[in-house]
């Protein structure tokens, strides 16, 4: 089979003999790739006048609905990329990290499409105010950038590692090229063909490469973004590119790293912790072959329970069945290829420099189903090195692989300098009941890592564990890990969008960013807006109300009511030292009155008060006192049907702002209501 790629929106097949790719459990050959012939600036130059003007064209709420659909798309065809992935050495828990990993990925972003406006691009932050009379105010706004997301992936997750990336780029607005690590293209290739099968994408939002990826990136342009995860020596690379260097190019790096695994002095043998941290380790050892960016290297112990670690994680790893991933009861399968096994030995040696194997032979182990000589296998291997801080090859030399390094730490601070001696790394876990240690770990190591994960018997019943990044935070880390993020919700989407500063009056930023800026023109209209369907309301429209006067007894029967007797409101002997010159009337009060003045009672397309975002009381309201309402249509979005028999609604943010009778205001909030929209055609 000769795998193709999928470029300016047709299947190509590369030139030239290609590359060969195996079964990495039986060293069959299954296909050749080869991206030669390939005109990569065409490709460049297709995904940015196509890909992004079709997907930048979409609102937020549309783009998450395509992912949405294409996430079950995906689900339905799953067990095709799991008999796929076998092919990889990968078992069916490590395809399931991979595969619906990676679908999981299109769910969770799908789902932030509800936390961002129903247009193409956002404000960000808060408003600032850059004048004394408040007709000059600042803004930000993101919105996608013109160019195209090149996503250069690693081996270890194929199906993952391509859509924790695109399902940013997509829900930003921006196309991606994937190119994925060769050896394990063919189940990246899969999942592809069934993406643009399904049509769920615009056209250009999705090109792919398998094979080399030559002088791509000779081709970038200022309004690119380009990801790597790999080595660190191979990112270094990429970064120093002259391209992506002259046109500033952003490059997100995620690396290889020493990651840890640090079992707290309260752990002691017999404690869940205990065995919570030996559980864990075998995990890491185990899921993938070791293959994992963030699989632990180092495993760092109390110098007192070294012994007792050593014979948990050996007793642990004896019942490791390796073999082939397709016969039951295996455990742990191949390696990607036989080039994998071969780098594996090289980095072992150097580690046993400087260490010493304590569990596993690389020239002795068993295979279940399988061949040690055609296959890729290894066996876990545990290694040792009593004196750590004196040791190097331990913190710079990694086996990516079944292979991790036990050590042991004298006090806390040890155990804190042995971490931070990976020189940054993607994750680090510790295994503790103990809040203060966890505390002090966490603020003291945070400075090297990317994530730490506190590991206890609470925890543990529904933790995913050290190796799992999840969509809605930052994975990457510092240092050696590469300095960059991938996924962390919305933080993520920014990096494939440009943050521009606005200024101008109040009612221009109003109109760019569709959210109602105080001091800004309001409209008037005739008919109350709890009248109007959501598609009537207009941004900037207003009501003023009629006005009411607080009353003595209004204070005391809010304070019956509402059983808050607190002094300032009840007791006006008690007031000496406080910022209120006689009896104040109850914030909520002050409020439920304002709700009194703008709401219209009779039946109509406003269904519910649905919450309130912001509230400020900001002078004092004494009886007497005259108060009115300027209710401001603030924000506007819409909402999905759940069920078919579900109407159909949005959410409408309203600007309340209460002033007295000389017109300073006395009370502002963002209140939510739910209001129905018009009747389907």
């Amino acid at each position: 089979m000769r795998l193709k790629n999928y470029a300016e929106g047709s299947w190509v097949e590369g030139t030239g003999g290609g590359q060969p790719l195996f079964d990495a459990c039986s060293g069959e050959q299954i296909a050749t790739a080869s991206s030669a012939g390939l005109d990569f600036g065409a490709m460049l130059a297709y995904g940015r006048k196509t890909g992004n003007r079709n997907l930048r064209k979409y609102t937020f709420h549309e783009r998450g609905r395509m992912l949405k659909a294409l996430a079950l798309y995906l689900m339905d065809r799953k067990e095709k990329y799991y008999n796929t992935s076998y092919r990889t050495g990968a078992t069916r828990t490590d395809s399931w990290i991979d595969i619906e990993g990676g679908i999981g990925n299109l769910f969770a972003y799908a789902s932030l499409r509800r936390r961002l406006p129903d247009l193409p691009y956002f404000s960000e932050g808060d408003p600032a105010m850059l004048s004394k009379g408040g007709s000059f105010i600042g803004h930000h706004i993101l919105v996608p950038k013109r160019g195209v997301a090149i996503h250069i992936n690693a081996y270890n997750f194929p199906v993952w590692g391509m859509l924790e990336k695109c399902a940013v780029n997509w829900l930003a607005g921006m196309p991606a090229i994937v190119k994925p690590a060769t050896i394990t293209s063919f189940l990246a290739e899969d999942v592809v063909r069934d993406i643009i099968d399904s049509g769920i994408l615009p056209e250009g939002a999705l090109q792919l490469i398998c094979g080399s990826a030559g002088n791509l990136l000779d081709f970038v342009e200022d309004q690119d973004v380009v990801t790597f995860t790999g080595s660190a020596s191979t990112g270094m690379t990429l970064k120093s590119h002259p391209a992506i260097i002259r046109n500033a190019v952003p490059l997100n790096m995620e690396a290889d790293s020493l990651n840890c695994i640090i079992l707290g002095r309260d752990a002691s043998p017999g404690t869940p912790e205990f065995d919570l941290f030996v559980k864990e380790v075998r995990r890491e050892m185990t899921v993938k072959c070791g293959q994992k960016c963030t699989a632990v290297r180092r495993i760092i112990v109390p110098e007192s329970y070294i012994e007792e670690v050593e014979s948990a994680i050996r007793t642990s790893l004896h019942g490791c069945v390796i073999g082939d991933p397709r016969a039951q009861g295996v455990r742990m399968g191949a390696l990607a290829g036989k080039v994998q096994v071969q780098e594996v030995l090289e980095k072992l040696q150097l580690l046993l420099s400087e260490c010493r194997l304590v569990v596993g032979d690389p020239n002795a182990f068993d295979v279940q189903l399988g061949s040690a000589e055609t296959g890729a296998y290894l066996p876990p291997m545990l290694l040792r090195q009593d004196s750590p801080m004196q040791a190097s090859y331990i913190h710079e030399v990694e086996a990516f692989g079944p292979v991790a390094t036990l050590m042991p730490y004298r006090n806390l601070e040890e155990a804190i300098e042995l971490a931070q001696k990976g020189k940054g790394s993607l994750c680090s876990t510790f295994v503790s009941y103990d809040s203060e240690h966890v505390t002090e770990y966490t603020i003291e190591a945070a400075t090297h890592h990317g994530r730490i994960l506190v590991l206890d018997r609470e925890s543990s019943v529904e933790s995913t564990g050290h190796g799992s990044p999840m969509p809605l935070l930052v994975h990457g880390g510092p240092g050696r890990a590469g300095g960059g993020e991938e996924m962390g919700g919305l933080r993520g989407i920014r990096h494939y969008m440009q943050r521009c500063a606005i200024q101008g009056t109040p009612t221009a930023i109003t109109a760019i960013t569709q959210q109602y800026q105080y001091g800004a023109r309001q409209n008037q209209g005739d008919i109350h807006p709890f009248k109007k369907h959501f598609e009537d309301l207009q941004i900037g429209e207003t009501l003023t109300t009629h006005k009411r006067t607080v009353t003595e007894a209004d204070v005391v029967q809010f304070a019956n009511v509402s059983w808050d007797h607190f002094y300032a409101h009840t007791d006006a002997t008690s007031l000496e030292g406080t910022p209120f010159t006689q009896r104040v009337a109850h914030g909520y009060f002050v409020l439920a009155a304002a709700a009194g003045l703008f709401v219209d009672a009779a039946k109509g397309p406003v269904l519910l008060n649905y919450g309130l975002d912001e509230c400020r009381f900001t002078k004092p309201v004494y009886p007497g006192m005259t108060i009115g309402v300027r209710l401001t249509v603030k924000e506007k979005t819409a909402q999905e049907k759940r069920e078919e028999e579900d109407y159909r609604k949005g959410i409408v943010k309203w600007l309340v702002d209460v002033y007295d009778e000389t017109g300073e205001t006395v009370a502002i909030a963002t209140i939510l209501t739910m209001v129905k929209m018009k009747k389907e055609v």
